[in-house]
């Protein structure tokens, strides 16, 4: 790894049933001219120890892809949401940290590992500092401490699966990045999917 801050594993939560992307797989789809998830891995290969994804299917495709790339599913079955994809990676990962991000993300920021370590140190008392997208937060995109694994376990045993809500208990920061008025981070339907692409193509006209 080329930079300093302390080693990170990278976790692609791509656990959902993505129904209302007609049940396909999103991280094998092409939103902006490349597979999502090479996209993912090519940003974040050389700034991570090991790439995991968080899956229930499609681990061998996954592996064409990347074949150090490793996989695991939910501790639980019942497709419960990324709070308990975030809760069985650290039954896998032997880092301290783990980046977190959503498989239907669309651009990747620049340097974004580097910025939320940097937010996460000057926050000493939080244990997580999730991305902020003008006024959106999208909290699956997060760097995470190891010791916020309590906490999302209580709240799982609750059956509190939000993120906000276990954020705020973590005492979460958020890095707040600014982009333009139009900007979609992630893609949840066939319909966003569309319009999207529809959008990025005349934005290179």
């Amino acid at each position: 790894m080329k930079n300093d801050f302390p080693q990170t594993d990278l976790v692609i939560l791509a656990g959902g049933q993505a129904r209302r992307m007609q049940g396909k797989n999103k991280l094998l789809m092409n939103f902006d001219g490349q597979i999502q998830l090479e996209k993912i891995c090519q940003h974040f290969r050389q700034d991570v120890a090991k790439i995991w994804v968080n899956s229930h299917r499609d681990d061998e495709e996954y592996q064409k892809i990347d074949k150090n790339i490793a996989c695991f599913t939910d501790e639980c079955t019942g497709f419960l949401g990324p709070l308990i994809g975030m809760i069985s990676a650290w039954q896998y990962t032997t880092a301290d940290y783990v980046l977190f991000i959503p498989c239907d993300i669309t651009q990747i920021p620049i340097d974004i590992l580097q910025k939320l370590h940097l937010r996460l140190e000057q926050s000493s008392n939080s244990a997580v500092v999730y991305v902020q997208f003008n006024q959106d937060a999208l909290y699956p995109f997060c760097l995470m401490k190891r010791e916020a694994l309590p906490v999302l376990k209580k709240q799982m045993q609750q059956q509190q699966g939000s993120l906000k809500q276990s954020f705020k208990l973590l005492n979460g920061k958020a890095l707040c990045i600014e982009q333009a008025d139009n900007y979609v981070h992630s893609l949840n339907s066939m319909d966003e999917l569309k319009q999207y692409q529809q959008l990025s193509s005349f934005n290179l006209s």
